[in-house]
């Protein structure tokens, strides 16, 4: 927990500060109200005391009771300004964080997760710095102070707070032990809850289809019955604090004033008055060290939770990002749109087997090189090596002659126009996702952004939506196709006038005649760039001028269409799969 506070402003720490004395002040004038007790106490026992003394005392006891009023307001209001504050920035920070990750974080944390530490988890942090400003730094004054002022009051007395103090530990300690386990446990179920919704969510157009509504529904009962069940069992243990923390305060003021009543029976009647006034004043101090403990307890109610989240937020946070940029910002004079592989092999993090084994190839500028290969060939997992989405484990990838891993991430991306192999659209406008990206947003005027949707066969379903290139897209472009989806994700890299295209998978959800039209826009429109294609389909790679196939992580094939189709049994073997002998000799 302290090292997330560490990451405090020096703005918060002064208001911290100003919340210290103000928090001083309230305590201070809390602890003088049971000394006006006892002097209006006295006053009263006392024959002949004025009036006037009496309303004089009593007026000083209300200023007091006011004046910790106000201080408490100055106090919650900075408590809640730092709170908001901070939370503001941690957000921010996870946010960017998470942002320079690579795949093989994102994957260690999964998705679900890295959301609920984005939101529940600071939730509970902000909760804990509202609440223990005003707790923790004013209940240990509280307790210390009052205790101070009791000191040497009556030894019977003091004896019973101590039995009543002890007792309370006591509980506390006990209760802590059963109930710290659960609210570590509650954040993972949290995670786990999200997890199941997400993935019905995303997945409910397969869920319909299957009629896997009555599975899903198992599933997300048992998920959200452990986290319910897990909670009651926390609630149940902070609820029994409060009747049994009542009972102690209720049997320790009775213990006082008994004990009280049975000194005063037996002491002159001069120390009587004497007695009297310590017992108000003991009773009253006794209680506000009571009241400490309380707002101690209270503290313990949220404290394990949010050192949980804490925890969680600096996992995240102290997490470095195993791919680090490098400092290069142009390739070598000369070399445009060059890409090369050079024994590059790679093998998932944590995983027995290399995905990819001695890769080795060139594309020059202008030239289209594809890739294919049976499922799980290694094709998307090399295409992604390029934009350095995963490092590769051995050898290396030159783009214009540098190093990947010696590019700074920017220069590198701008290089690239990248369509993944599941189209991404991003909630705002058709405009908005086709010129996206700051380069997008600043190099592409409303004409570059029609033409782009152009060439990726995308003019006549975007002029029929209304608004047209105002159109509204939602979230993760639910209300287009699949198709429509593809050819916005291929505009957008269109739009950016990168050097190298990589195209994974990307014209899957097209139908064969726009899949043919498309790349014949895009041949024309883009002539001298690099393109990378990974595909499944023959009639998509035919014309390129490099096939590379591959075959259990390694090239087996590499060659042109028509001479793989002589040397390579697994390229013919797919292509015989797809297409008669007589559209192949065609």
């Amino acid at each position: 927990m302290l090292k997330i506070l560490q990451r405090f402003s020096a703005k918060e720490w002064l208001q911290v500060a100003i919340s210290l004395i103000f928090i001083v002040t309230q305590v201070w004038l809390e602890l003088k109200i049971p000394d006006y007790m006892a002097e209006i106490t006295r006053l009263t026992q006392t024959p002949g005391s004025a009036m006037a003394d009496i309303w004089r005392t009593g007026g000083d006891m209300l200023l007091c009771a006011l004046g910790s009023f106000v201080s408490a307001i100055v106090v919650g209001f900075f408590a809640a300004r730092i709170a908001a504050s901070f939370s503001q920035r941690l957000r921010s920070l996870l946010f960017n964080k998470v942002d320079s990750f690579s795949m093989e974080e994102i994957s260690r944390f999964s998705t679900a997760s890295l959301i609920t530490r984005s939101t529940n988890d600071i939730t509970q942090i902000q909760m804990l710095i509202t609440m223990g400003l005003q707790v923790i730094i004013k209940a240990p004054i509280m307790a210390v102070w009052a205790i101070t002022k009791i000191a040497g009051k009556g030894m019977e007395w003091t004896l019973a707070t101590g039995v009543a103090l002890l007792i309370l530990l006591s509980l506390i300690t006990v209760l802590m032990v059963l109930v710290m386990p659960k609210f570590r446990k509650m954040q993972v179920l949290t995670d786990n809850l999200n997890r199941v919704t997400g993935e019905n969510l995303s997945g409910l157009r397969v869920v319909r289809a299957y009629n896997a509504e009555d599975y899903q529904d198992v599933k997300f009962e048992a998920a959200n019955e452990e986290l319910t069940g897990t909670q009651l069992y926390t609630s149940r243990g902070m609820a029994l604090m409060m009747p049994v923390l009542a009972a102690i305060m209720s049997g320790m003021s009775l213990a006082i004033y008994w004990i009280g009543a049975y000194l005063i029976n037996s002491a002159g009647a001069m120390d009587k008055l004497t007695l009297f006034s310590n017992m108000v004043v003991f009773s009253s101090y006794a209680i506000q060290i009571i009241m400490s403990f309380m707002m101690v307890v209270f503290l313990f109610v949220i404290m394990p939770r949010a050192s949980v989240s804490a925890k969680r937020i600096n996992e995240v946070l102290n997490t470095k990002p195993s791919i680090s940029p490098g400092s290069v910002s142009q390739g070598k004079p000369g070399v445009v749109g060059e890409v090369v592989f050079s024994h590059v092999g790679f093998r998932y993090p944590g995983a027995a087997d290399s995905v990819l084994q001695d890769i080795s190839f060139s594309v020059k500028k202008g030239e289209t090189v594809a890739f294919i290969g049976s499922t799980g060939s290694g094709k998307s997992t090399l295409i992604n090596l390029v934009p350095r989405f995963f490092d590769a484990s051995e050898g290396a990838v030159f783009i214009d002659g540098v190093n990947v891993r010696d590019y700074t991430e920017e220069a590198l991306h701008n290089k690239i126009g990248y369509v993944p192999q599941k189209a991404v659209m991003f909630r705002g406008t058709v405009a908005e996702n086709v010129a996206y990206g700051d380069n997008g947003k600043a190099a592409s005027t409303a004409e570059e952004i029609q033409k782009a949707v152009a060439i990726a066969e995308g003019t006549d379903f975007v002029e029929q939506m209304e608004g047209q290139y105002d159109a509204d897209i939602s979230q993760g472009g639910a209300n287009i196709s699949g198709g429509q989806k593809q050819r916005l994700a291929i505009a957008r890299a269109v739009c950016r006038k990168p050097e190298i295209y990589i195209f994974d998978d990307s014209f899957s959800a097209l139908d064969y005649k726009t899949d043919r039209v498309l790349r014949s826009a895009l041949q024309r429109e883009t002539a001298g760039v690099t393109t990378m294609i990974v595909a499944q389909r023959i009639g998509t790679i035919m014309e390129a001028d490099q096939i590379i196939v591959l075959d259990e992580g390694r090239i087996v094939g590499k060659g042109r269409h028509r001479e793989l189709l002589k040397t390579c049994e697994v390229y013919r073997e797919i292509a015989m799969s797809q297409l008669s002998e007589e559209e192949l000799a065609v």
